[in-house]
């Protein structure tokens, strides 16, 4: 029986005059999470975009001038999450945020995952948002990921991505057991459909999904200026969890963590003997698509 504390975050974006004072928040934050006994701690979308505040207000208030600061502020920030890591023997993923690649300085937006010993992996989001396409111009990552961890292998979807059941899919075929789905939503739209598409993937998958999200205003950055949202843990509802599937929920735009301990035998016991098999059964679909008919009403003669 492995059993799993999870923290799961509701992040306000904050203004920082100094990256001793982002530092000092990072490092409350980690700390408060860790004295509670958890183990793996999710910070949310976009969260490292309040980094930009250490670019100045000019630069915090032009999308790509914010983009440029807290890509420059990427490393630092990393470094920060190792060293809280490993002093607190934990896993963290950390707030995704722009990274710039290559001579084509390609922007895209990258969750880190990071344990006791330093950085795991990265996933980069895969699905970009209208407002990433047409306004900001970030793009997709290459590729998925799932990730070997003392903790069971975990499968990251960033936001948008949660709401696209096939990239869930192919991680859980692969064998993860975790979904961490980091959201950053400007409307309760934006926010649900996140969570409903979290819920879907548990569903599905038969495996657990964690929505972290920011939260509040942040009217200094266009990027990050309204968000809306709740932190949550969801399952699979079916024999041995809870009926709704909700693990634990926290306050619409309360800031804090929000915990709940998971089994991954149970998850392993659903997908093997569940009251229903759609993990198994996910197969079955494809036959059934492969044809689609029409049926046509028949009007009756007058």
């Amino acid at each position: 029986m492995t059993k799993i504390k999870i923290a799961s975050a509701a992040y306000p974006l904050d203004w920082f005059d100094s990256w001793n004072d982002y530092e000092e928040k990072i490092t409350q934050w980690v700390q408060a999470a860790a004295e509670e006994g958890a183990q793996l701690l999710v910070f949310p979308e976009y969260g490292a975009m309040e980094l930009a505040s250490l670019g100045g207000a000019e630069a915090a208030a032009d999308l790509e001038a914010a983009l440029q600061v807290v890509a420059r502020f990427r490393p630092e920030m990393d470094m920060l999450f190792m060293d809280l890591a490993f002093r607190h023997r934990l896993y963290i993923l950390a707030p995704s945020g722009p990274v710039i690649e290559g001579a084509a300085e390609v922007r895209v937006n990258r969750a880190t995952l990071i344990g006791p010993t330093g950085i795991i992996g990265h996933q980069d989001k895969a699905v970009m948002t209208r407002f990433e396409r047409e306004d900001w111009h970030v793009g997709p990552g290459e590729g998925l990921r799932v990730f070997d961890t003392s903790l069971g292998r975990i499968g990251i979807t960033i936001c948008y991505d949660t709401e696209f059941p096939l990239l869930a899919r192919a991680m859980c075929e692969n064998g993860a057991m975790i979904l961490l789905c980091p959201s950053c939503t400007d409307t309760p739209a934006g926010f649900h459909r996140v969570r409903i598409g979290a819920m879907a993937r548990a569903l599905e998958n038969q495996c657990v999904s964690v929505q972290a999200a920011t939260i509040g205003t942040a009217e200094w950055c266009p990027a990050i200026d309204e968000n809306h949202g709740a932190a949550g843990v969801f399952g699979p509802p079916d024999l041995g969890w809870p009926e709704s599937g909700v693990l634990a929920s926290g306050e619409v735009n309360q800031p804090g963590w929000v915990y709940a301990e998971i089994d991954t035998d149970q998850i392993t016991q659903s997908r093997e003997n569940g009251g229903v098999l759609l993990f198994q059964h996910w197969p079955e679909q494809e036959n059934q698509v492969k044809t689609v008919t029409i049926a046509r009403e028949t009007m009756a003669s007058s």
